[in-house]
């Protein structure tokens, strides 16, 4: 009998397990050892998770008790729309959970929430590279064709 995937908001009692899978989500991009984020940036996202006047907000999965997946989104304004839009920034599964659907639960929760904000747009990015999480995209969302260009100051 297979384990069901809980999906729910995080807690301040997260801390301790939500931080490996961030390490490892920002390990997967290439911020790791001497590249890795300031602890004072991952201190002010764990703050904003908690803060009501903040527009970020994040969920978990846990899967036989224990956090396996987290996905950090926020809302913005858009000059397109009168009703927020909702940004998926992060998405992240412990590697020996992959391909057993826990992606998928947190998309499905964050489209849950933008829906429940009366939004209508949901979007996200990802590295070219990314084969298994794209994989994923292609079955749950819509390739929209636009190219993503930063700047970085």
């Amino acid at each position: 009998m297979s384990s069901e995937i809980v999906v729910r908001p995080i807690a301040p009692s997260d801390l301790a397990a939500w931080r490996p899978l961030w390490d490892g989500y920002n390990a997967f991009y290439g911020r790791v050892g001497e590249t890795a984020l300031p602890e004072a940036v991952t201190a002010s996202t764990w703050a904003r998770f908690f803060d009501e006047r903040e527009p970020v907000h994040a969920f978990v999965a846990e899967l036989d008790g224990r956090l396996v997946g987290l996905t950090h989104y926020l809302f913005h304004r858009s000059t397109t729309r009168i009703e927020d839009t909702c940004y998926l920034q992060d998405l992240f599964t412990a590697d020996d959970v992959r391909g057993r659907g826990v992606g998928r639960a947190l998309i499905a929760a964050v489209t849950a929430a933008v829906q429940a904000r009366g939004g209508h747009r949901l979007y996200w990015q990802t590295h070219t590279t990314n084969a298994a999480g794209r994989a994923l995209y292609d079955r749950v969302a819509e390739h929209k064709g636009f190219l993503v260009y930063g700047q970085d100051f």
